[in-house]
């Protein structure tokens, strides 16, 4: 894929059904569809939740994986590194969205118009006319706020409100004149249920790249994706996967080879049973995540 930015978010706006710039009320009346049946006050990418208390639940019958998998089927995105073998078969949560409740994009310069910020949160609810309390104004608060955590050692991290924005800080993790490749999970049949046993049908591919950028959607009144990248040992995959209901997925996956500086209630090392820097964190990434890769 080129360099070109217009041609790029034309594409990127195409394949997502992440509708591009509307107004502000219509980002209200898709954020009030969307939020109330998310769990989490927002539908968090489950990977970023980092504790298990997260879902509500106090941490109490989390001895093992498939005691933390039936409380919460979402956490079924989590495996381990030797897991990618052909022929294995393991349980996966690949959410599925209604594209006309799912928030949109804004151009640059309409998101460069709002303020984003914990500190404007007030003004933003006001703006968006969400009360103080309600589950909206809790989703966003957490966005925020995880936009605002500082990145832990050898982390790039940053919050996109717009493509544009992306790409340029993108650019500026990989180099100004780099061009850019961007992986995705694509359902390969039209009907895919949510979660179900899948079998790896063909050997993995991992594709290899000095650098990688991670982005995913966060709970908003319009599109936010949290982007980071770690100076650190991942690896990049391409999973074909064979569902029990006949379904098909190409999925993006990554190893996180080194997770020694990871919060120790990270939900992950709940779910493989593990802990900071035994072993590596593998897990698959839900079709409106992009994956950021430069071309050599």
């Amino acid at each position: 894929m080129g360099s070109g930015i217009s041609p790029l978010i034309f594409l990127l706006c195409s394949v997502f059904v992440l509708q591009c710039p509307q107004t502000t009320e219509g980002h209200q009346k898709n954020f009030e569809e969307y939020v109330p049946g998310m769990k989490h006050d927002g539908d968090w990418n489950n990977h970023l939740r980092l504790r298990p208390s997260d879902d509500g639940n106090s941490g109490n019958g989390l001895h093992d994986r498939s005691s933390l998998s039936h409380m919460d089927p979402e956490l079924n995105v989590f495996f381990h590194h030797n897991d990618l073998k052909v022929g294995n078969k393991m349980q996966i949560y690949f959410p599925t969205k209604d594209p006309s409740a799912t928030p949109h994009l804004l151009s640059r310069q309409e998101s460069d118009a709002i303020p984003f910020s914990s500190s404007q949160l007030p003004y933003i609810l006001e703006l968006f006319s969400f009360p103080e309390g309600s589950k909206q104004a809790k989703a966003m608060k957490i966005t925020l706020e995880h936009c605002e955590f500082p990145p832990i050692k050898g982390e790039n991290k940053f919050c996109a409100t717009s493509l544009e924005s992306m790409l340029d800080s993108v650019r500026q993790i990989f180099g100004s004149n780099s061009k850019l490749r961007v992986l995705t999970t694509n359902y390969l049949s039209e009907s895919i249920s949510v979660l179900q046993n899948y079998t790896i049908s063909e050997p993995p591919t991992e594709i290899f790249a000095k650098k990688i950028v991670a982005c995913h959607t966060l709970p908003y009144p319009y599109a936010v994706f949290y982007c980071h990248g770690q100076v650190s040992d991942n690896k990049l995959y391409k999973v074909l996967l064979a569902g029990e209901d006949g379904g098909r997925v190409e999925a993006a996956a990554i190893c996180h080879m080194d997770t020694s500086q990871w919060d120790p209630h990270h939900v992950s090392f709940h779910v493989l049973k593990t802990v900071p820097g035994a072993s590596p964190v593998c897990h698959f990434f839900p079709t409106d995540n992009l994956v950021w890769i430069p071309i050599s």
